[in-house]
């Protein structure tokens, strides 16, 4: 466990393995400790760094607002891969993760060689779409700071985009997620939720490095999602996980950690990455 200061607020990093740098980003309510699998299995040809996104894990949680706000996020979440020593780096996301390491490529682009999104979005296409989101994100922050952060995690778990997780996946996960704080989580979906991001369709088609997008086959929303990013990144290749959902990584590991080592193989020996290649494993 390494603390770092980025400006007042200390994120917490795992770094483990030995190799060209991919950093790990989770989703929300998770934390570093949920890559332990994808660590072990990129351990022995990378240097990961899994990072605790703010209001998460073993990083600070601030009471200030704006520590959460997108753009903040990405510049310390920039500053503490630097702080360990990494210039350039292979950003693999999931979900909330996806979302931040997408908004990395755009924001600070001299900080990825190549990104991995799983199960994540551009953001939202509309101002009211974005407008209804942050309202519904609202409404939930305030369910945490009413009812508590064990409360909230089983009405999390229990929502169907987690249906396909057995529930010692389930039980698994819920260690991690009940030691999180109200305002952790409450900030984070104020700071960082769907609606509150800058919307990044418009600048897809300007993201010059190699994507995977990774989906489950069960999650059909972002299939669907996974699909419309590919057609539109200019070097992008995407896996759909059969017989998972939402979580692929923790799902299915094993079909998951073979895609990523393929192309993490492919961009640091020929970047011979196909444009909108779509295939199932």
């Amino acid at each position: 466990m390494t603390r770092v200061d980025v400006g007042g607020v200390f994120l917490n990093l795992e770094v483990a393995g030995s190799g060209p740098p991919v950093v790990l980003l989770h989703g929300f309510t998770g934390s570093a400790a949920g890559w332990r699998e994808t660590v072990e299995a990129l351990g022995t040809a990378y240097t990961t760094v899994a990072i605790d996104i703010i209001g998460h894990g073993k990083s600070d949680a601030p009471t200030a607002l704006d520590h959460y706000r997108m753009e903040q996020c990405v510049d310390d979440l920039v500053r503490a891969v630097r702080l360990a020593g990494y210039e350039r780096a292979t950003w693999f996301g999931y979900s909330m993760g996806a979302r931040t390491a997408l908004q990395v490529a755009a924001r600070r682009p001299e900080a990825v060689g190549a990104l991995i999104l799983e199960s994540g979005s551009p953001g939202l296409a509309t101002a009211e779409e974005r407008e209804a989101r942050v309202r519904s994100d609202e409404a939930l922050a305030e369910r945490i700071e009413r009812d508590g952060v064990e409360a909230f995690v089983a009405y999390w778990e229990a929502i169907p985009l987690f249906s396909t997780q057995s529930v010692e996946l389930r039980d698994r996960l819920r260690l991690g997620r009940v030691a999180s704080t109200v305002t952790g989580l409450a900030h984070s979906l104020r700071g960082m939720g769907t609606g509150a991001q800058r919307a990044l369709h418009e600048e897809l088609g300007r993201v010059d490095v190699p994507v995977l997008i990774v989906t489950g086959e069960l999650d059909t929303k972002f299939v669907e999602i996974g699909r419309e990013m590919a057609r539109v990144l200019p070097d992008a290749t995407m896996q759909v996980v059969e017989g998972a959902g939402h979580a692929a990584h923790l799902e299915r590991p094993q079909a998951v950690h073979s895609v990523v080592l393929d192309f993490l193989r492919g961009v640091h020996e020929s970047r011979g990455i196909v444009s909108g290649d779509t295939t199932r494993v």
